[in-house]
């Protein structure tokens, strides 16, 4: 298969990273911007991506469609993309890469099917593309061999054996992994500020588990930015490994961590207007103001 042309829905901090590496291996990248951002529209004309003026235009000339939103917009986004196929009769390929739950890709699957397009389904695993990073999509379903042909255009393509739903299954149980652990990390730093341990704690990670508190120190300033969108990823992982009768409360407990933190004055802050000076300490400490009320103490 020869793709030429790829269009990225949408191009924020992910996908429009994608659309500039593979920009840089010829292939013609496009969006539709529509409804989008002030700042989404700079970033996709800042990567080179051009401009398609109605989704039925879009569909009819990509040979490939990325669908990178937060994960509350899949249904929406493949619903849109499904209606352009059907008005156009275009036979199209229609990679879904979002953080959803396995059986959400069996829906969206359906979606794209039933109007006459070919689904796949597929889950980023890494940082957006740059250089020393390479994210891995995999891709799981009838034609995830097809994805291929973008292996090396500055991402790596790992297509599944087996059906839709696999990618989507292998992105939730990796990321309730690392971002399950930031949002534990949170947690009980919080809890220590609010008991008012939180300089013994600190203390005693460095002694025992020093590695642990430098993750901490380099990684939860930086996440205020990103956690609004980690709420529903997280919901997704709750409904997941309920579904596989595991109990579903740890990543509930991580959505609202996150939709907590999202709620300090840091939240508000963009990729480019990240304080990259701020402190743990000042993070912690934002986050427990965000808590309302402090609990009584222990000895009380």
């Amino acid at each position: 298969m020869v793709v030429k042309k790829v269009a990225i829905l949408s191009p924020g901090d992910m996908g429009h990273a994608v659309g500039r590496v593979l920009i840089a291996h010829d292939i013609d990248v496009v969006s539709f911007l529509e409804g989008r951002s002030e700042r989404t529209k700079e970033l996709s004309r800042a990567a080179g991506i051009r401009e398609q003026a109605t989704l039925e235009e879009l569909v009819i000339e990509s040979d490939f469609i990325l669908s990178i939103v937060v994960p509350s917009q899949a249904q929406k986004v493949a619903r849109l993309v499904a209606d352009a196929i059907e008005a156009t009769h275009t036979e199209t390929y229609y990679i879904d890469c979002n953080p959803i739950p396995p059986h959400k890709a069996i829906e969206l699957d359906q979606i794209i099917t039933s109007a006459g397009g070919c689904f796949i389904d597929a889950s980023i695993i890494g940082a957006p593309p740059k250089e020393g990073s390479v994210p891995r999509f995999y891709a799981s379903g009838q034609y995830a061999k097809e994805l291929s042909v973008l292996d090396g255009m500055g991402v790596q393509i790992c297509p599944m054996e087996g059906g839709v739903g696999r990618a989507s299954a292998l992105k939730m149980c990796y990321a309730a992994l690392g971002k399950g652990t930031h949002a534990l990390y949170i947690a009980l730093l919080a809890a220590a500020d609010v008991l008012g341990v939180y300089t013994e704690l600190v203390d005693e990670l460095l002694s025992t588990n020093p590695e642990a508190y430098k993750r901490m120190e380099a990684d939860i300033p930086r996440l205020p930015v990103k956690a609004r969108r980690w709420v529903a990823e997280m919901e997704n992982i709750s409904v997941t490994f309920a579904q596989t009768g595991l109990p579903s409360g740890f990543h509930l407990g991580a959505a609202e961590i996150y939709r907590i933190l999202g709620m300090t004055p840091f939240g508000d802050e963009s990729p480019e207007t990240l304080d990259r000076s701020r402190t743990l300490v000042q993070t912690i400490e934002a986050f427990v103001r965000c808590l309302g009320e402090k609990p009584a103490t222990l000895a009380s």
